[in-house]
């Protein structure tokens, strides 16, 4: 029987792998996982594996709405292409190593899909003909493939349960805590957290652990307000867990001053990738000119990433906030000239089902959307729709690259010839500091990460982040293999940490009867306010929509400040019920994962991602003194970070990138 609120019953469980997470990465590594198990039984070593998730599979994570695309598909494609198109997209600072080794793996994770029953396009001729033999995907980009995937995650979620055992899944427990080991403490040994559903505490023992929990939404404010507070781009239960808990932990950060912004359809928060590359629509100012063409000088301010083939997605945000600023906004999607265009060579069977596309497009990933549409009475192919730039979010696997340093693979590395077309391909050995012998385990023994969690390689999307996870349980397995004699043992008492979880609910538990307005209290906050006052803090002060994206060192003092004094004051978060326990952890994390944002924002001393932000007091790209990695460390005793340079590599040749 499960205890009451206020003193839950605490169940211990020892695993040798924890998998942390329930979205595209934590899948991947449940179905890749039990071969590779089977393997270490026939060597006699019975592995025992878990996996955790604070929601369901089958709705869990950044897919659970469903998605239009896949949006990493190599088919044909080298890999190098795919590492330089990544660099490139995130202004030249990547690893090489991790993008190229996704690159090649990735496909992989698709056919599996397709194989699973997810509904991909192909082209005319090809209709049934599976990609593993040849088939032809319709391609909505150089990358994409679109598909129907309003079940997408439903599906590979189904097969994940299928291969790992729903007896290894304990679904609506949120981990909210690793723990070191008490003899090493650069190891992990364990986590803890509490059921959403029950009065539990459970604590778990390891010797290897993925850390999978998704990116960061919700730490600066939302343009939605009122009714519509809470709707964003990127999932809101997306906490900034992974980061959070990897920094307590001891695990090195990287690139964590990089945010996304993206321009997309406005309130409704739907996607605009099929619209640009399948509908060939083009985004205008509010006199319909077309402000990428217009203000394409702008780009000659960046070299060399102005100078691409394709432009950066922050130099195509910069082009278009200066349309803002001066006074030519709104921005709009010309949905009627595109869909004119296509028009003009169909019969109006196919005009028909065109327009199907049209909405389906947000009917498989971003229903919001659609309702945004009938309540407005839009129909795209007589009425344009707005377009706005979004506030922040931190993420690793889609146009983000903030997240954890990682071990890169062992058998890739730097060019060994000056054919650079035959260099992409030879092994050589990876700049020092970039591989140690387990892909994807971070900086502290035992404890990895994949999708979201992995920094400096951004663009995996979906299908990334599900074949990340699966190369994650691999080095998992082996990891154990090797230290199969290891008994972990926890650092801090499970006493102690039970404390330290149910603290707000104590601070409810004690000052309740203090008033007779439950939310008004002058012991305690709810969750819901504290979160108010870290977005108004990262919005007004560390580059939110407010200030158009803008700050500078003077506004991040500020902003230091005022997290102090929210640190201080979320220790007084109150939790009427686990649903706010919930939220108040979720708080927790987001806390701490802002401040990391704002400290390497504020240590990089340029505007490396112009459109995504601004450091107005060094309003340039500064590529011989910041073409680096900014990484960090947090102290969890002083409560300190320590921000540093890591020198960045060209393991690829990038000049195929430029005109």
């Amino acid at each position: 029987m499960a205890g009451e609120f206020g003193n839950p019953e605490i169940v211990e469980e020892e695993v040798d792998i924890l998998i942390i997470g329930g979205g595209m990465g934590a899948c991947g590594a449940a179905y890749e996982i039990g071969p590779w198990l089977d393997q270490a039984k026939k060597e006699g070593y019975d592995l025992k594996v878990k996996l955790v998730d604070k929601a369901a599979m089958d709705r869990s994570g950044a897919v659970a709405q469903g998605l239009s695309a896949i949006n990493t598909y190599l088919g044909e494609q080298d890999p190098a292409d795919y590492a330089r198109m990544v660099s490139n997209d995130l202004m030249g600072i990547t690893r090489d190593d991790l993008a190229y080794d996704l690159g090649r793996h990735v496909d992989d994770s698709v056919h599996l899909f397709e194989e699973w029953g997810l509904p991909i396009w192909k082209q005319p001729g090809d209709e049934g003909k599976p990609l593993v033999e040849g088939g032809k995907p319709v391609r909505s980009g150089k990358w994409q493939i679109m598909i129907n995937g309003e079940s997408y995650k439903w599906i590979v979620a189904e097969a994940a349960k299928k291969a790992l055992g729903t007896e290894r899944i304990q679904e609506r427990v949120f981990i909210v805590k690793l723990v070191n080991d008490k003899n090493d403490s650069n190891r992990i040994a364990g986590a803890i957290g509490f059921s959403v559903r029950e009065h539990k505490v459970y604590v778990y023992k390891f010797k290897a652990c993925l850390l999978v929990a998704g990116g960061c939404v919700n730490i600066f404010r939302p343009r939605s307000v009122g009714e519509g507070t809470g709707r964003a781009w990127y999932p809101v239960w997306n906490a900034g867990s992974t980061y959070a808990m990897a920094a307590e932990a001891g695990a090195e950060l990287t690139m964590m001053e990089n945010r996304f912004v993206p321009a997309r359809f406005k309130d409704g928060y739907g996607p605009v990738g099929a619209w640009f590359l399948l509908f060939k629509a083009q985004a205008t100012n509010a006199f319909g000119e077309i402000y990428m063409n217009t203000n394409k000088a702008l780009l000659d301010d960046f070299p060399p990433y102005g100078q691409a083939k394709v432009p950066a997605s922050c130099l195509r945000n910069h082009l278009m906030m200066k349309e803002m600023r001066e006074g030519r906004g709104p921005i709009y999607m010309d949905t009627v000239t595109a869909l004119g265009k296509l028009a003009e060579t169909m019969t109006p069977k196919e005009i028909k089902h065109l327009e199907a596309e049209a909405w389906e497009d947000f009917l498989d990933m971003c229903i919001g959307q659609a309702g945004v549409w009938a309540g407005e009475n839009i129909e795209p192919e007589k009425k344009n729709s707005e377009l706005m730039p979004t506030e922040p979010y931190l993420l690793g696997s889609h146009s983000g690259c903030c997240g954890i340093w990682v071990s890169g693979p062992t058998d890739l590395g730097a060019p060994t010839s000056e054919d650079h077309a035959e260099a992409d391909k030879i092994p050589g050995h990876l700049p020092s500091g970039w591989s140690w012998g387990y892909r994807s385990m971070t900086t502290v023994k035992g404890l990895f990460t994949a999708a979201d969690g992995v920094g400096a390689s951004g663009h995996k999307f979906s299908s990334g982040s599900h074949a990340e996870g699966r190369l994650a349980a691999k080095a998992m397995v082996k990891f154990c293999m090797d230290h199969k004699d290891h008994k972990p043992e926890l650092a801090d008492s499970v006493a102690d940490l039970v404390d330290q979880i149910y603290r707000p609910v104590r601070n409810f538990m004690e000052n309740k009867d203090y008033t007779t307005a439950i939310d008004v209290n002058p012991h305690y906050i709810t969750p819901k306010m504290l979160q108010f006052r870290l977005q108004k803090i990262m919005d007004e002060y560390v580059a939110g929509v407010s200030t158009m994206y803008q700050t500078n060192a003077k506004m991040m003092e500020v902003a230091e400040l005022k997290l102090e004094m929210l640190k201080e004051d979320a220790l007084k978060m109150r939790a009427k019920d686990l649903h706010e326990l919930l939220r108040a952890w979720e708080n927790y994390h987001r806390i701490l994962t802002a401040e990391a944002h704002m400290k390497h924002i504020q240590f990089r001393e340029e505007s490396r991602y112009p459109g995504f932000y601004y450091r107005m007091d060094y309003n340039f790209v500064d590529e011989e003194n910041w073409k680096c990695f900014v990484n960090s460390v947090y102290d969890k005793e002083t409560k300190t970070w320590t921000c540093f340079k890591r020198a960045h590599v060209d393991v690829v040749d990038k000049s195929k990138l430029f005109k």
